[in-house]
């Protein structure tokens, strides 16, 4: 399990997220499809060459969901109970095919479960970059994390 237990993480923690990942077209094609978006920007070429981008333009759903992906080894997995939120998302440059995509994330705040006790809320400051370093995708994410279970002579 690579995830944390909530009493793992303090306020400051931060994470660059090692795995990268460089979008191709079939990410692109694949995903504005499965998710029914018809969108010319991200499907038609000609479209996308005659827009003020000058060629395909990635979808913006696919690109928060790889920044969220890219930061689930190290911060969530096998501790998440769910995520609850997702907030403040804005993507100020935007992605190409053939860019290449790093996360990296940072704890921005910790609350106690008032209504799980097994677990508390981790609020995380995601961000993703290019390969010239521009953040292009960036959000608060609150998850519901479980607390480390107690070792067996603990137990009552």
């Amino acid at each position: 399990m690579a995830g944390r237990f909530f009493e793992e993480w303090h306020v400051g923690d931060g994470i660059v997220h090692e795995i990268r990942r460089t979008v191709t077209e079939t990410d692109n094609l694949l995903f504005s499809t499965m998710t029914h978006n018809p969108q010319p920007l991200h499907l038609d070429a000609e479209a996308a060459k005659a827009s003020e981008f000058g060629r395909i333009l990635v979808n913006g759903t696919f690109t928060f969901a790889l920044m969220v992906g890219l930061s689930v080894g190290d911060t969530t997995l096998g501790t998440l109970v769910a995520n609850l939120g997702y907030d403040r998302l804005v993507m100020p440059k935007p992605v190409f095919i053939g860019d290449t995509m790093r996360a990296g994330s940072e704890v921005t705040e910790l609350r106690e479960s008032r209504s799980r006790p097994d677990a508390g809320i981790v609020t995380f400051a995601h961000h993703l970059t290019n390969q010239r370093d521009e953040i292009v995708c960036q959000c608060l994410r609150s998850a519901l994390i479980r607390r480390r279970p107690p070792h067996p002579e603990e137990r009552p």
